[in-house]
């Protein structure tokens, strides 16, 4: 399940390339944001929600698929850094750490607040800030052993979380209440936005997919077709039934960091499908904290030349120290982190896609059109959520 980095991979996932990359895309997304959509969405409302993620989903669809195109264009490995220095040149690279940092950085800081919160909740001795240290320091020292998680974990949890959702819905089908599904409040409509980002984000992965898929490259489209697509109908489906479920004002009633769905759930429906699903939870952002730490000590190290000690201690000091201080709460973070880091993303991967069609070095497995409407919706759309959030963050 989980194995040391350059392993030769063995067994059911070495004969079906595109599973594993694709589930490891998948992994890559499915993390700390599914657990704070809920809330925000039943503040704005269900219906608002539901379009504003089919309408953010098939955005990032075309954006995976872009760096996709990127990625088999070029001939050298590289992270996302390296990429936009190929083909925006240095500012590109510049502004890609930046993104990259933010977006990596604001992600462990939610994993790290949310295991610790969720932690307790099945626990229910010590204090969340006690769970967070012990998963930080399992989790650093995994990684400092050079260990990643395969495509066979993000299989095992996805096809388990689609059971819990299923569960969810079967045994507390009668306590939906459909009145908590037909509010909106247009007082909120910017709120779920920058959350619903978060949970959609995974452009450091799709370089990895190259690597999983070896030479049978061929199949890094399907791959990320299936790995963009599986998250958002994931998200919907387990959208209606918490906020159908619990409603806006039970959540109201929580503290911050008690709306994390699934202790949410715990809290207002059976204690036992709670129970299961907090533990998926952990188990799902376990997932991709290794998989985002891995991908920033690579950027220190592949695209900076740093050491991999220090590559090491920048990429987790900055979010331990915010976690054991206590600077923000679950929610807060995923929202600032995905509407600036995840339009900022999405701005220089739509521009890197239009340059590497020109410059770059390699003949692709797939060709998209050159989608320039597409590309300019995307492009001011991002860059509007990113300075409306900047704006009403810090002025």
């Amino acid at each position: 399940m989980l194995k040391k980095r350059g392993q030769v991979e063995k067994g059911f996932f070495a004969n079906h390339k595109l599973a594993m990359a694709s589930f490891t895309l998948i992994g890559t997304i499915v993390g700390a944001g599914i657990l704070g959509i809920p809330y925000v969405v039943a503040q704005a409302g269900f219906l608002y929600g539901f379009l504003l993620m089919i309408f953010l989903g098939v955005a990032f669809l075309f954006l995976n698929l872009f760096m996709g195109e990127v990625v088999l264009r070029t001939k050298e490995q590289h992270q996302l850094t390296g990429y936009a220095e190929k083909y925006l040149g240095k500012w590109g690279k510049r502004a890609m750490t930046f993104s990259m940092i933010v977006a990596i950085y604001g992600a462990l800081t939610a994993y790290l607040i949310g295991e610790g919160a969720t932690l307790y909740s099945i626990f229910g001795a010590g204090s969340p800030l006690l769970f967070t240290l012990i998963f930080f320091a399992i989790c650093f020292f995994i990684i400092y052993r050079g260990i990643k998680a395969t495509g066979k974990v993000e299989f095992i949890l996805i096809t388990l979380l689609f059971l819990v959702i299923f569960l969810i819905g079967i045994l507390s089908f009668d306590k939906i209440e459909m009145s908590n599904l037909v509010d909106f409040n247009p007082a909120y409509i910017f709120l779920p936005y920058g959350v619903v980002l978060f949970a959609l984000m995974g452009s450091p992965a799709i370089p990895e997919l190259q690597e999983v898929l070896g030479k049978q490259k061929k199949l890094m489209k399907k791959a990320i077709i299936i790995g963009s697509l599986t998250p958002a109908v994931l998200y919907i489906v387990f959208t209606f039934f918490i906020v159908g479920i619990i409603g806006l004002d039970n959540f109201s009633l929580l503290e911050p960091n008690q709306r994390i769905a699934t202790i949410a759930l715990s809290i207002y429906s059976q204690p036992l499908l709670g129970l299961f699903a907090n533990l998926l939870a952990v188990l799902a952002m376990f997932t991709s904290f290794l998989t985002l730490g891995l991908a920033l000590v690579d950027m220190y190290r592949y695209d900076y030349g740093l050491s991999r000690k220090l590559s090491l201690l920048l990429t987790f000091s900055f979010p331990l120290l915010i976690a054991l201080f206590n600077f923000t709460t679950f929610i807060t973070v995923l929202g600032l982190t995905g509407a600036i880091a995840g339009g900022l993303d999405g701005i220089l991967v739509t521009l890197m896609f239009w340059k590497a069609k020109l410059l770059g070095d390699r003949k692709p497995e797939y060709v998209l059109g050159k989608h320039r409407i597409i590309g300019t919706i995307i492009i001011f759309m991002f860059a509007f959520g990113v300075l409306y959030q900047l704006w009403t963050r810090f002025f």
